[in-house]
């Protein structure tokens, strides 16, 4: 799955653009855990102290704020979604 980091992620991740193989039928949570699991360091960056999204940091699938998707966190992701993720303070 192709995702887009911006300001800190970037440096973190090395680069803009990364891909990350996921299972089929991956939701935007799993898919967010996934990620930290390949960048730890950007945990702090994403999550809150209680392991959430924190209120700064957006996950963007197809130009829409992950939390304002229908199933939110638990929405299926396809392989061709646009995905990008902005840290905390960067919107």
């Amino acid at each position: 799955m192709r995702i887009n980091f911006y300001a800190a992620l970037r440096k973190i991740a090395g680069q803009k653009t990364v891909d990350i193989e996921m299972p089929a039928d991956t939701t935007v949570g799993q898919m967010i855990e996934i990620v930290l699991a390949h960048y730890p360091e950007m945990r702090e960056r994403l999550l809150d102290e209680d392991g959430r999204i924190g209120l700064h940091a957006h996950i963007i699938i197809n130009g829409r704020d992950a939390p304002l998707l229908e199933k939110k966190l638990d929405t299926i992701l396809a392989v061709d979604d646009t995905i990008s993720i902005f840290p905390k303070g960067h919107f």
